[in-house]
């Protein structure tokens, strides 16, 4: 049965993959999310075990991407983990007998991103071709700015222009964006936080004329492909680890909702999960409606784990859309009153939903540095402040200790270096291919908070 992709505010038309796409963000507004989910059998799954990494996600993605030739999407999944740097793509390294950290970190810009932004800049440039050219458009807390450069840097076909919170991500993250010498990267570092970034990039798509006269699309989580690369390695790490003969919890650093969202993904496409724990700092909008049913917007306060540092979650959208059973309009009234009251009230039977799938739990900047400094000295790991708050959490909401929890670690250490070595007393170094970082030169322009600025900057550069 072919997928439809619909958006979760009630736009009428459905669109197919290819479409999804390009287009990003929905024309009315919403996410774009499949009308079913294909499901895997308890055989299926077990079939999949002797699957290397990319095997796996050909399994997987294959399943929603229609439209696309089976041959060529190999080949682009192929190609899109050949630059990671270990053999397994994402490997599982065991801290004690029943907890694991899931390293996320070994693709070219030493984040989790880079799973599906490989992919994405490789699947963006085969739908366009060669005769058309797309505007990349994205914000970032950190992370995401540098995979997606890495994934589009030097695309004939297309520009990308990434917005950043300035002061508010790690050096080493700037610079991982702005030495990218290129001439189709641009870099805007916004004079407010990851908020103000995202509301920008959200706006320029809803400006109808705008997005048409430089042919947006979104590399953001709010982009459907983003989403589904990253549901592969959820059944990496279970299949890793016994699945589908035993369940598996995850522990999950999390700010804008999207790769927790994959796990829960992969959860309705059958694999066996007991525990999906959502990992939040001091912003923690989404443990607290967890906590009470409220989503309540804050204001975004700096941390140790700065590409958390978020107090609207994009993709959190996605998850109300299948709590309130794909009411697209009911979903738009409550997004307009969550604009204007800054909270979010869910009903008890959507409230209850939302706590039969996840549990949360917030960390503070002491708990981070804490959970980095005990488990270097108990097993001689390093953490990143990310992955070190997704231990904490998963430590402490796991219920059933019998059950393997799979940690997170979405981030390389020396990416953090100031929060690390604060707390070991150990500087990690970047890997040889970065080795040069802080040498580079950088290019990139600090703009205000204001639409109208970025919106010039892009006219000017396309």
């Amino acid at each position: 049965m072919a997928i439809s992709y619909l958006s979760t505010r009630g736009a009428p038309t459905p669109l197919t993959f290819r479409e999804v796409v390009l287009a990003g963000l929905a024309s009315d507004g919403g996410l774009y999310v499949p009308d079913h989910i294909p499901e895997f059998s308890m055989a299926e799954i077990a079939a999949m075990q002797a699957l290397s990494y990319p095997e796996l996600a050909f399994a997987i993605i294959s399943r929603f991407a229609e439209g696309i030739a089976p041959e060529a999407l190999e080949a682009m999944i192929a190609d899109a983990y050949k630059p990671f740097s270990h053999a397994a793509v994402a490997p599982l390294k065991q801290l004690d007998s029943q907890t694991f950290l899931l390293e996320l970190f070994h693709g070219p810009t030493l984040a989790f991103k880079d799973f599906a932004l490989q992919f994405l800049g490789r699947l963006l440039e085969h739908i366009i071709g060669k005769d058309e050219r797309l505007t990349v458009i994205g914000a970032t807390s950190g992370d995401t700015g540098s995979a997606a450069i890495a994934g589009c840097a030097g695309r004939a076909n297309m520009d990308i222009f990434i917005l950043h919170p300035a002061g508010r991500v790690s050096e080493v993250q700037r610079r991982q964006m702005t030495t990218v010498p290129d001439k189709n990267v641009h870099n805007i570092a916004v004079k407010g936080t990851f908020d103000d970034c995202q509301n920008i990039v959200k706006a320029l798509f809803a400006d109808a004329e705008f997005r048409q006269n430089h042919r947006l699309t979104a590399v953001n989580s709010i982009n459907w492909a983003r989403i589904l690369a990253q549901i592969v390695y959820y059944f990496y790490a279970a299949l890793r680890l016994g699945a589908p003969a035993r369940a598996v919890s995850f522990a999950v650093p999390t700010g804008n909702f999207g790769d927790i969202y994959a796990g829960y993904m992969a959860r309705r496409m059958g694999l066996p999960i007991d525990q999906l724990i959502i990992a939040t700092n001091r912003n923690d909008i989404l443990t607290r409606c967890l906590d009470t049913g409220t989503y309540g917007m804050g204001e975004v306060a700096q941390t140790l784990s700065p590409s958390m540092d978020i107090q609207v979650s994009s993709n959190f959208e996605r998850l109300l859309f299948d709590l309130y059973n794909h009411d697209g309009k009911a979903i738009a009234a409550m997004l307009e009153g969550f604009r204007r009251d800054r909270k979010l009230a869910l009903s008890p039977l959507a409230w209850n939903r939302l706590k039969a799938q996840f549990t949360a739990g917030a960390v503070s900047d002491e708990d981070t540095k804490k959970t980095i400094a005990d488990t270097y000295r108990a097993t001689g790991e390093l953490l990143d402040p990310h992955t070190a708050v997704g231990l904490a959490a998963g430590q402490r909401c796991r219920r059933d200790t019998s059950a393997p929890l799979v940690v997170l670690a979405t981030a390389h250490p020396a990416k953090f270096p100031d929060a690390v070595r604060a707390a070991t007393g150990v500087h990690p170094p970047l890997p040889a291919h970065l080795a040069d970082l802080l040498q580079r030169n950088e290019c990139f322009e600090v703009l205000d908070n204001d639409i109208t600025a970025i919106r010039r900057f892009i006219d000017a550069r396309r």
